[in-house]
């Protein structure tokens, strides 16, 4: 095995006067390990290995030579039955080549790692948490759900041995679906606490299995009191007074793109299952894919780097030992690009000493992040080779802040190198379904030739483009919108539903069930669906009725808001309305923008949920094909603002997450009677009709549903069509019906609009005010439970078990169907003085199923 490059000062001096962290051990420990600082709030130390071949470049026969010798040690360990019968598991990111090169060493040993890329049509077999890491959640999905069903010996391999969490994690989901009776832990180097290995052994005697465990090296990390407030506040200097790295070369290196001819159908790496067959042919294609690689190598190379993609570290590390072991005279190193935000510091004493930043490249299904490349700027390298997997050849890999213009700024000549995205055949089979579904032709795969081909491009590497079509392993994440008549009764350009269909499921429960589990906390209101309400002849003639007399005033509610919207917050906007009260709003806005100036305006349905917040999913979606700066968020009214308040916190929250700014949290309403926001129609508590109904006058969609068993994190919330409900359906009645009276308000709208724009619109939140003096009042002590104005007054007689009543003293027709649906279901209704609302609704503070009368009816308290 060839000596770890790692001359100089131990890499882990200038951490460990600062910090006062020591690494306690042999000096085989120290010749393994460096020091440097994370750029995360959960721990401030950072082991980084010189062997792994990660964060460090480093010679790939080094790298694979350390792998390759565990392997052996646990060969020797299992002996021939046993070792015929294990499985090894590395895990995503920094341990999928040593996972693989542990295989290698077993010999007969297939490999599979874990990921951070789901990918539709493969059923994980398994999941995890590391607890510990910037980016925590692992996937396991074999090809062959076979691969860890066996009982052979489990062998799990990580670069190092820290507290043994994610291990323990491991073993834990996996035993309980499929009981073994042996594990082995592989790493490079094992730097547990005694308690930490007290810990595994109890265990192992616990589940009854015996856990083996092989490392390199051993030792321990001494951490002193408030080293991870230490070391936040030293990265948060150095942050801004250390570069990053040398200062960028005069003129762009050479892009090049080089065809190695990868054999077909052979996986690019463990992430679906890797076995000894497909290693044998990897070995057989490594020495004309090298020779083809130093071919497309500038003449006269001398050091040579060969950078992969983070979890895409075996296939570049072979390719890198294969050109290391034939081309004569050249240094090669080896190490990976990673998500670990790692601080560096240009010292000898310290491990991390340049770093590349660039936008993530591979449609991540987390979103889009920053992501980085350590210690390959300033090292004299001639040339760098990339590789990546076709998923993550992405106009975002070539843009001009891309990995291979960042790299260019720095070192003469950039290659890169394409791996096809190994996709499971049931999976790619679903995938041509779909794509020929929606363009009438499967879209050919890539093709594979056994003869490399070079492309260069241009010196400028913002023009640099794909050479082939970005072929990514999995479908889009986020999906299109459902549109009409697929999904609901609209128009397909009047809306576009960034939710799943749930029609196919039963969601609805009794609302007197419902209600009892949500005010004992035993569910969630979005877990279920209320039994739509099938509104009698005598109601129905209510809603036309109340249409008819409306239908003026709502055209100037609408034709209002939607002016102040196109002065104020965007000259083209995209609607967003919340479903579903928002939707039909969002519709007759998107129709006065026509009506008025001729604009076509996208407009699209997303789902909130009070506490629960709003779909991240639709967020991405929207950032990803419109700016965020032009989307208006559109409800129908205000209450008593928790919903406006909800959508501030979640766009926050989002922000954080994502990283996405620009979204603005001001809802545009119709009516806003509780002043909680500045855009709006009117701040009447006047009756919007389409408040009377439920599904049928909202393109017959029911309210949207949140559950874990049915949304998963890659999924956008759920919603029914109710199909079966076409003959009850007003929904696009209502719209013709106010948008028919578009021309006869235009004047009353431009001076509204002058009069609205001049006056002070500063919410003054009295409707949160008048609800929690109402809450006290009337003994209810939930401000949940009392629902402010007409339109939440109707949902409470429509989806809730009601209590009473209180109606504004004087109200006339706005509250016809208020006093007959209070009627129908036995509901007092109580005029009081002063109310600064119409009407307010008030939901049963102390419900059971025993506080409702025989008949159904609300008994009184």
């Amino acid at each position: 095995m060839n000596k770890a490059v790692n001359n100089g000062p131990w890499s882990g001096t200038w951490v460990a006067r600062r910090l006062g962290v020591e690494l306690m051990g042999d000096d085989t420990l120290t010749g393994l390990l460096g020091l440097a600082l994370r750029r995360n709030p959960k721990r401030a130390h950072l082991l980084v290995s010189n062997v792994l071949g990660k964060h460090v470049p480093q010679s790939p026969t080094v790298v694979y030579g350390h792998g390759f010798d565990l392997g052996r040690r646990v060969r020797d360990l299992l002996g021939p039955d046993e070792t015929a019968r294990a499985v090894v598991l590395g895990y995503a990111e920094t341990a999928t080549g040593l996972g693989h090169c542990v295989a290698d060493g077993l010999g007969v040993a297939p490999c599979l790692h874990s990921t951070r890329r789901p990918l539709p049509g493969v059923t994980p077999a398994g999941g995890f948490e590391e607890s510990h890491s910037h980016a925590t959640s692992h996937l396991l999905l074999p090809e062959d759900p076979a691969l860890l069903a066996g009982d052979g010996p489990l062998v799990l391999v990580d670069d190092e041995f820290s507290t043994g969490n994610t291990v323990l994690n491991t073993i834990r989901d996996l035993h309980a679906r499929h009981p073994r009776t042996r594990y082995v832990v592989v790493a490079l180097v094992d730097m547990r606490s005694a308690a930490d290995t007290g810990r595994l052994d109890a265990f192992a005697r616990e589940i009854g299995a015996r856990i083996d465990l092989v490392t390199t090296a051993s030792g321990a990390v001494h951490l002193p009191d408030g080293v991870l407030e230490k070391g936040q506040a030293l990265v948060a200097r150095h942050e801004q007074d250390t570069p990053a790295g040398p200062a960028p070369a005069a003129r762009p290196g050479r892009i090049t793109r080089v065809d190695l001819g990868w054999p077909d159908g052979l996986p690019d790496g463990g992430r679906h299952g890797f076995t000894p067959a497909h290693r044998a042919r990897l070995e057989a294609a490594l020495p004309a894919m090298a020779a083809c690689l130093a071919d497309a190598l500038p003449a006269g190379a001398r050091r040579v780097h060969v950078l992969g993609f983070e979890e895409l570290m075996y296939a570049p590390l072979r390719l890198a030992r294969a050109l290391e072991e034939t081309a004569d005279g050249m240094e090669v190193r080896f190490s990976t690009t990673t998500r670990s935000p790692v601080l560096a510091v240009d010292d000898p004493g310290y491990a991390i000493r340049t770093r590349l930043v660039f936008p993530a490249h591979d449609d991540p299904a987390d979103g889009p992040g920053e992501r980085y490349a350590y210690n390959i700027t300033g090292a004299g390298f001639d040339a760098v080779a990339v590789v990546v997997d076709s998923a993550a050849d992405t106009p975002a890999l070539h843009a001009p802040d891309g990995l291979l213009a960042r790299l260019a700024e720095h070192i003469p000549h950039v290659v890169l190198t394409v791996v096809p995205s190994y996709v499971p055949a049931a999976t790619t089979r679903a995938t041509t379904r779909r794509h020929r579904t929606t363009t009438g032709a499967a879209t050919p795969a890539p093709a594979v030739g056994p003869q490399a081909t070079v492309t260069e491009a241009t010196a400028a590497p913002e023009t640099t483009a794909p050479a082939t079509a970005h072929h990514p392993e999995r479908p889009v994440m986020l999906p299109e919108p459902l549109r009409g008549p697929a999904f609901s009764s609209y128009a397909p350009d009047e809306v576009g539903w960034l939710l799943q269909d749930l029609s196919d499921i039963t969601l609805e429960a009794p609302t007197e069930e419902r209600e009892e589990a949500i005010q004992s906390g035993g569910a969630h209101y979005a877990e279920s669906l209320p039994v739509e309400y099938q509104p009698t002849e005598q109601y129905q003639q209510l809603f036309h009725t109340a249409l008819h007399e409306s239908a003026a005033r709502l055209a100037q509610a609408v034709g209002v808001v939607t002016e102040t919207v196109l002065a104020e917050r965007s000259p083209r906007p995209v609607l967003v309305s919340l479903a579903r009260a928002g939707t039909p709003i969002g519709v007759l806005m998107r129709r006065w923008a026509q009506h008025r100036h001729g604009l076509d305006l996208p407009h699209y349905a997303v789902s909130i949920v009070r506490g629960r917040g709003i779909d991240a999913n639709a967020l991405r979606y929207l950032a990803a094909h419109h700016d965020p700066a032009d989307v208006v968020f559109v409800d129908g009214w205000t209450g008593k603002g928790a919903i406006t308040r909800e959508l501030a916190d979640a766009l926050a929250e989002f922000e954080a997450s994502d990283g996405i700014t620009g979204f603005d949290p001001e809802i545009a309403v119709l009516a806003d009677p509780g002043s909680c926001v500045r855009t709006y129609g009117t701040r009447e508590d006047f009756l919007i009709p389409s408040a009377c109904l439920n599904s049928t006058v909202s393109g017959l969609i029911s309210r949207t549903v949140l559950r874990a068993d049915l949304v998963g994190p890659h999924d956008y919330h759920g919603a029914k069509f109710y199909r079966e409900l076409a003959g009850a359906d007003v929904s696009v009645a209502f719209l013709d019906a106010v948008s028919a009276r578009f021309g006869d308000v235009d004047d009353t709208v431009d001076l509204a609009v002058k009069e609205l724009r001049s006056g002070d619109r500063t919410p003054t939140w009295a409707g949160w005010a008048a609800v929690e003096r109402i809450s006290e009042e009337y003994g209810i002590h939930d401000v949940n439970l009392v629902k402010p104005g007409v339109g939440e007054t109707t949902r409470v007689l429509l989806r809730r078990v009601p209590w009473k009543i209180l109606a504004r003293a004087g109200a006339g027709a706005d509250l016809a169907h208020v006093r007959l649906l209070a009627e129908q279901r036995g509901v007092p209704v109580e005029e009081v003085p002063d109310l600064p609302y119409t009407c307010v609704g008030l939901i049963h503070p102390k419900y059971t199923r025993g506080a409702t009368g025989a008949d159904g009816k609300a008994v009184t308290l």
